[in-house]
Parts: C-alpha cells; structure tokens; sequence
C-alpha cells in the first residue's frame, strides 16, 4: 500500500467529537477554544494515551478568534500535554479539519512525528463582529490623543453609520456569491430538482436518526456539560429531525434566490457549533504500544475550481487523484462519504464523478464512476448532523473509519467541498 513514499503508513487511532449543536442553542455559551479542549481532552482519556508522548497537535478553524488566533496552541495548553508540545492552527475554510489531520499525516510520514493530534472546532454562535473602518480609525485616533480635548475631538467626528457592526459573511471575497447562492446555481447548471434535494435531506436525517438510536454516532460523542448550571448534558445532536417529512421539506421556501431557487432551510446545511478531534500515530508506533488502528490514510488529495464556476465541484476533481494515488477505483470503495453542505451540491458531485467531462477536466480519460447509494453516507451527513466549519473534517474521518470496520470492508473514500472553490478526497484503509 502506498505510504507518503518511504514506507511510514499513517494509522488512525481513534476519533472523538463534541455533539454538534446548532448556533445559538445548547452549545452558545461555548468557545470554540473550549470546544476544541473537550474534544482533544476526551480522546485522550478514552485512548488512554500519555500526552508527553504526543509529538504534535494541529487544529482547524475558520472564525478565529481575534484575541486568540492560534487555537490550537490553546488546546494545546491542556494539563493533559506537557507545556512544551508544539501547535499550530490550519485554515482551509469547511476542509480545515482535513488539512489539520493531512498536516499530521504528513509529518508522522516524514518521520518527524510518531504521535499527532487532529482535528478542529467552530463556534458559529460566537462568530467576531468588528467595528467599521471609520470607528476602528477613531479608536486608533483617541488612543494616541494627548489631551482629553484631543481624544474627545476626535469622537466628536463619529456618525450614526459608524456605529454599524460588520459581521463575517458566508460569501466569496472574489466574486460576493454566498454558498447558498452557489447551491442554487449549481442545482440549475446540473438539473438538480427540488425534489430530489428534498428527498436526499430527509436521507440524511432518517439515517442519522437510525445512526443515533443504535448507538453508532453517539459512540463518537464525549457529552458536554450544559452551561449556565451545568447540571445536565448533552449527548447527541441537537440537529437531526426525527419526525421530519417530505411533504415537511417540500413546503419550504427558497432562501437564498427567492424567485427561481430550490435550496432551502431544510436541504442546506445549519449552522452549527462543535468540535472535533484524532489521534494519529505511525503504525508501527501504535503496534509497539498496544494500539489497534482502526484505519489507516491510504492516500489524498486536494483540488479547486474558480469560484466564479461552480464553487464546491472542486471534491469531483479531488476524488479521482486520491484513488490513482491509492491505486484504486471508486468500484473499490466499501463506503463513501460525502459532506453534505447543500443536497444540491452533493447530487452535483455525484453527477460529475459520473461525467467524462469533469474526468477530462481532472486529467483522466474515463469517468471517475457512479456512487452506489447504499454505500453513500450510510449515518447521515451535515445536512442533519450539523456542520461547525472547523471540525466537520474530523467528525466524517472518524464515523467513516470506525464504520468501515463494523462492517469489515477495506477501502472508503470521503470528500469534502469548501469555500474559495477547494475540495477534497480521501482513501481510508482498514487494517
């Protein structure tokens, strides 16, 4: 199997998240550094590992925080590590956590770590809200004032429209399309009907529901205190609609093109706060402590379109990198997961994995394949799950990885798509 080129396969351990909570409910009162300990504390108790033994720890985000950027220094900082463990955070929008744990992954395969943690987190309840640039120069103005003439001067040029906040916005820097508008023209681009992308949303809830009732997601979960009292936790996630029904979804409003859209509320992924974390070792290291890898990185890539095209088809150019580089095919493939940001962009990858075209496009000469459905996101995905931007990378590792050996298969593939027209794939191997 291939190994990053000198023989160092990368196994993961084990995996653990926070629940996912949607903005604004159980979790709020949480930061995404506190999210982010629970987690990384979590798997360490469960795998029991030493920390001083964990050679590095590499975390996602995307809404850092401005008087914390580095948050996986903070995590880092847990009693659990040695104050010495190196950190460093990643940001590649909704893949951060994949770029955290290919970061990993390729430090353990050059040798220079043995034992990684990662992973991500994301607060979108607590997401930054700036002051303008007009009273961000006032504040800058009266701080160097000398007097309290000048300092008050100063404010004195202050207007109502100073006082606005500036929130972060959901939408491409480079063309101002937000993701739901992207959906929406990719579901036009492709013929992506309204019903179908209904259809695959109440999929995702039904079997994240089955999922959660049996015990396989919660497995995955390290309950949280609920704040203020404390006095309760939460379990599972708060996201997934176990009564939900089509005709439900169907009588949803477009929200994003009002006039001719088909995403909705209910086909779009929420909102949502959570953390994820992964414990990474080089196999032979896990073998001569006693671990049993549940997986191992087989291999991975990273694609990307314009974003002025069709912003999260980049995964439909990753994919088949990922299994040339695995030697395999998507035939090969006991399960695929796919994040689920919007059903119109999920149905859109699968038709272009099926297209010549997009193959040409990624340079091979025969189509990537069709995705067989009973294999496709087999619990559930973020349209019910959730999806906290930072972490989500780590949560679909892990649910993919620990069911892909329930089910005693060998290889699975993930892809996730991301904001700036970026995606990704990647091959998992059970061992």
């Amino acid at each position: 199997m291939p190994s990053f080129g000198n023989g160092r396969r990368v196994a993961i351990i084990a995996g653990v998240r926070t629940p996912f909570a949607r903005s604004g409910t159980t979790l709020k009162d949480y930061t995404a550094i506190d999210l982010g300990k629970l987690a990384v504390a979590e798997l360490v108790q469960r795998t029991n590992i030493d920390g001083a033994l964990v050679d590095l720890l590499v975390y996602g985000t995307v809404l850092p925080s401005v008087m914390a950027p580095n948050i996986a220094r903070e995590v880092a900082l847990l009693p659990h590590f040695p104050r010495t463990l190196q950190a460093f955070t990643v940001g590649r929008a909704c893949a951060s956590a994949n770029q955290a744990i290919t970061d990993a992954a390729d430090q353990i395969a050059l040798g220079h770590a043995d034992i990684a943690i990662a992973g991500g987190a994301e607060s979108l309840t607590q997401v930054p809200i700036l002051h303008s640039r007009r009273m961000s120069d006032v504040l800058v103005a009266a701080s160097k004032a000398k007097s309290l003439s000048q300092r008050l001067a100063a404010f004195a040029t202050l207007r109502p429209r100073d006082f606005v906040p500036i929130t972060p916005a959901i939408a491409e820097p480079s063309t101002g399309e937000t993701m739901g508008q992207s959906a929406d023209k990719m579901a036009k681009i492709n013929g992506i009907s309204r019903e179908s992308q209904d259809r695959f949303a109440l999929r995702s809830h039904r079997l994240a529901a089955v999922g959660t009732a049996d015990g396989r997601l919660t497995a995955e979960i390290a309950p949280v205190p609920i704040p203020p009292q404390y006095a309760s936790m939460m379990s599972t996630d708060n996201g997934i609609r176990t009564d939900s029904t089509f005709e439900q979804l169907s009588a949803l409003k477009p929200v994003f093109d009002r006039l001719y859209g088909t995403v909705t509320a209910g086909n779009a992924s929420p909102l949502t706060d959570g953390a994820s974390a992964v414990l990474l070792m080089s196999e032979d290291r896990a073998r001569a402590l006693g671990y049993t890898p549940i997986a191992c990185i087989k291999s991975y890539a990273y694609a990307a379109v314009d974003p002025g095209e069709q912003l999260l088809q980049a995964p439909v150019l990753a994919a088949p990198v990922a299994l040339q580089r695995a030697g395999l095919t998507l035939r090969d493939m006991d399960l695929v997961d796919m994040h689920e940001a919007f059903a119109a962009q999920v149905l859109s990858n699968i038709q272009g994995l099926a297209s010549p075209a997009w193959a040409a496009r990624a340079g091979f000469s025969h189509a990537t394949g069709d995705i067989d459905e009973s294999r496709l996101n087999v619990m559930g995905g973020s349209l019910s799950i959730g999806h906290p931007f930072g972490a989500t990378g780590g949560r679909i590792v892990t649910t993919l990885a620990n069911e892909l050996s329930r089910r005693g298969g060998q290889f699975a593939m993930l892809t996730v798509c991301a904001a700036g027209g970026m995606g990704h794939a990647m091959i998992l191997e059970r061992v």
